[in-house]
Order: C-alpha cells, then structure tokens, then sequence
C-alpha cells in the first residue's frame, strides 16, 4: 500500500511539472528563469526555442518594484 501511494504521488508530482521529475534546491536563478519560462510558454517547466517572442510577452514584466531609501 505504501508503494503504490509512493508511486501514485510521484506520477501526480510529475504531472504537475509537465512530465519532468522535481527539482532540488532551486536559488533564485532558477526561480527566476522558470517564471520567465512560465511568461513564454504558460508552463513553469515549458521551453521554447522559439526565438521571436509571444504577443504580449514584452507587458508582462517580471521587474518587482523596489522600495526606495527615505
């Protein structure tokens, strides 16, 4: 029972990431690649080699806006 638990979470985990296994320890590179990712191609984990961008692509910017010294 557990191993099919086991499995049967693994395969929904890997679902989720569009059929890619997990990814461990992630920094803020990766983060920040896999959300310019996930503005390309509407998946966390898609790729593209598509080399003009998508309409739309250059108004969703992923710039945080920072607060300024006072």
């Amino acid at each position: 029972m557990f191993g099919f638990s086991g499995a049967a979470l693994s395969k929904i985990r890997a679902m989720q990431n569009g059929g890619k296994r997990a990814r461990h320890s992630v920094d803020q590179w990766d983060r920040q690649m896999m959300d310019r990712d996930r503005r390309l191609t509407g998946f966390l984990r898609g790729q593209t080699d598509n080399v003009l961008a998508p309409a739309g692509f250059e108004l969703s910017n992923a710039w945080k806006v920072e607060r300024g010294f006072t």
